[in-house]
This record gives structure tokens, C-alpha cells and sequence, in this order.
């Protein structure tokens, strides 16, 4: 392999540090209606756990996991949407969501807009390059 070669093929997982998976998943799969794609056990006595959330039919994966350090939160990710005024009145209208009041319209950017989970991480639902201008 040369110094410039990778075996990387794919963005799989992102992760989120959450303080309590349990809440995440009800957040990520009850208000924004992702998939639960994963919830096992691991380590070497079993007690940790490893969470997978992903929107339906999408290819990578949200892994939410407990803090390791100090705070949870803090952690940025995109998803796309070939609808996302429609997605924004959609999570408007659930409420108990905190998400921007307006889509950003910046030129020569993509339409999006931000929400936060409970825990501050930031997901940024963006227009799909399918349908961008």
C-alpha cells in the first residue's frame, strides 16, 4: 500500500456523547422517528453498551455513546433531506424540539437548518444534492 493509499471505503458511524442512551433513543427514535439500528452489550463484564440510531434507509449510523470525559454534547453531524422546509414545519409542529425558528438560505450554500438533541450535539438536516438549485 503506498503512503497515500487508504482501505477506508465508507463514512459509517458518526458518534454522539450523550448522558443517558436511554434518552437519546427515545429522542432520536420518538421525535425524529430514526431507526434504534443497534442496543448490545459489550466489554469484558458486559456492562457497556453500544447504541446505533440511523434515519430510516439511510447507510451510516448515529452511535450514542455515555460520556468518557467531562460533559456530553458538543459534537456537529448533517444529515440530508430532499425536503427540508417540509421537514422543518414538520419538526416545528412536534414541539420539544430546539430548532432553528428559519432554514438558513446562504448563497452559494445548501438550504439547511440546525436542531439540538437534549444533550447540546447539533445536527444540521441539509438540502440533498439531488435537488439543490
Amino acid at each position: 500500500m503506498s503512503d497515500s493509499a487508504t482501505t477506508v471505503n465508507n463514512l459509517g458511524v458518526a458518534m454522539f456523547t450523550v448522558a443517558s442512551q436511554d434518552d437519546a433513543i427515545d429522542f432520536y427514535t420518538g421525535k425524529l422517528g430514526w431507526e434504534l439500528r443497534g442496543d448490545q452489550a459489550f466489554g469484558e463484564d458486559g456492562s457497556m453498551r453500544w447504541v446505533e440510531v440511523a434515519p430510516p434507509g439511510s447507510g451510516a449510523r448515529l452511535a450514542l455513546n455515555p460520556p468518557m470525559r467531562d460533559e456530553p454534547g458538543g459534537s456537529t453531524i448533517g444529515v440530508e433531506s430532499v425536503d427540508v422546509l417540509g421537514e422543518h414545519r414538520h419538526l416545528r409542529e412536534i414541539g420539544g424540539i430546539d430548532v432553528d425558528e428559519e432554514p438558513m438560505r446562504t448563497p452559494g450554500a445548501p438550504l439547511m437548518f440546525g436542531l439540538r438533541d437534549p444533550d447540546g450535539n447539533n445536527i444540521y438536516v441539509v438540502e440533498s444534492p439531488e435537488v439543490r438549485d
